[in-house]
C-alpha cells in the first residue's frame, strides 16, 4: 500500500535549488502537516526513511525535524521519534458580536497604534469625516493570534487612551465609559495572504494564509458605531458557526423576533424575567419542530 511519502516525487527536494536542503525537507512535511494529511499524534517517517527518499543527509534531515519542533508543528521523543504535535487551535464563534478577549481564556491585549485616522471605507460605513484608529495585538499564552484594526467615531471615542484598551475588550470599554451598547452589526470573512507587516506581527512567514474578519457594528439605537478588519491566523484560530433548526427562513426570523435581549438605557440595564426567557424558549423549540413536520409534509406530498 502506497503512502504518501511513496506518493511524492524523488526530485521534491533539489539539491541544485537556492533554498537550503533543510528548508525545502521543511516545507513538505510543513505542507502535509497543514493540509491534513499529517493530522496531530500521527508518526512521521524515521530519518532513514526520509535520508533514502530524497538521497539527502542524516544531519539535513535532523536539522528540518528541528525547525519544525522550533516551530511547534513536530513533537520528538527518545524512543518513539518524531510525531505531530497537537494543533493549540482557538475557536471563536464569528456571529456573536463578543470578540476573541471575552471568548477565549488567557488572551492578551497590546495596543500599536491609537491616533485620528482617515479610511474612506470606514468613513462611508459610520457615515463620518473624522475617525479615531485603533490597531491592537490579540495573543494567547503569548502566542500571537489577530491583529485587529478598528475605526471609531472621533467626537464619539476621542479620549480613549491605550492604557485602558490595554488587556480588556474595546466594547466593554465603549458601554463603561460612553454607555454605547453593540448590539448587532454585518460581518464577512475571507481568506487573504499574510502581507510582510502582519506576518511580522503575527509570527508567520510572509504570503502565509489569514482569515479576515471584517464588518460593522450597530448601537441599541441601531446607528453604525464601529468598523473594523481582525486578521486571524488560520492556524491558530477555527471559526465556529451556530446552526439555526429548520431550513425556512420565515423560522429564524420568528426565532430573533422572540428572542428577549437585555434593554439598554442611559440609566439603567432591563432585566429580562426568567419566565418570559423560559417561554421563549419554548415557542423556539415549536417553531423548530414545525420547520421540521412542515418538511415531512411536502415530501410526503411530492411522492407519487
Amino acid at each position: 500500500m502506497l503512502t504518501w511519502l511513496d506518493e511524492l516525487a524523488d526530485d521534491v527536494v533539489d539539491p541544485s535549488s537556492r533554498t537550503p536542503l533543510h528548508s525545502q525537507l521543511g516545507a513538505v512535511l510543513r505542507s502535509r502537516i497543514t493540509d491534513g494529511s499529517l493530522p496531530a499524534g500521527s508518526q512521521l517517517p524515521t530519518e532513514a526513511e526520509l535520508q533514502e527518499k530524497f538521497g539527502i543527509s542524516r544531519s539535513v534531515v535532523r536539522q528540518a525535524l528541528l525547525a519544525l519542533t522550533a516551530e511547534g508543528l513536530v513533537q520528538r521523543g527518545r524512543g518513539r521519534g518524531s510525531v505531530v504535535a497537537p494543533r493549540g487551535e482557538h475557536h471563536r464563534l464569528v456571529q456573536r458580536m463578543s470578540g476573541l478577549s471575552t471568548q477565549l481564556s488567557h488572551v492578551t491585549t497590546r495596543i500599536l497604534a491609537l491616533g485620528r485616522e482617515e479610511e474612506p471605507a470606514a468613513e462611508a460605513a459610520l457615515g463620518v469625516k473624522e475617525l479615531l484608529g485603533i490597531r491592537r495585538l490579540r495573543s494567547a499564552d503569548g502566542e500571537p493570534l489577530a491583529i485587529i484594526h478598528t475605526w471609531l467615531p472621533y467626537a464619539v471615542a476621542s479620549t480613549l487612551t491605550a492604557e485602558e484598551l490595554t488587556d480588556t475588550s474595546l466594547h466593554s470599554i465603549l458601554r463603561q465609559r460612553f454607555d454605547i451598547a453593540v448590539v448587532a452589526g454585518r460581518r464577512q470573512v475571507r481568506g487573504v495572504a499574510a502581507s510582510a507587516t502582519l506576518a511580522e506581527s503575527l509570527n508567520v512567514a510572509v504570503g502565509a494564509p489569514l482569515l479576515l474578519l471584517e464588518g460593522t457594528s450597530l448601537d441599541a439605537r441601531g446607528t453604525p458605531i464601529e468598523a473594523f478588519q481582525t486578521w486571524h491566523r488560520a492556524d491558530r484560530v477555527v471559526f465556529d458557526i451556530d446552526v439555526l433548526p429548520g431550513s425556512d427562513a420565515r423560522t429564524a426570523a420568528f426565532d430573533a423576533e422572540v428572542t428577549p435581549a437585555p434593554v439598554e438605557s442611559s440609566s439603567a440595564r432591563t432585566e429580562v424575567h426568567p419566565q418570559t426567557v423560559a417561554l421563549a424558549e419554548r415557542v423556539r423549540r415549536l417553531a423548530g419542530e414545525l420547520a421540521e413536520v412542515s418538511a415531512e409534509l411536502e415530501k410526503l406530498n411530492m411522492t407519487p
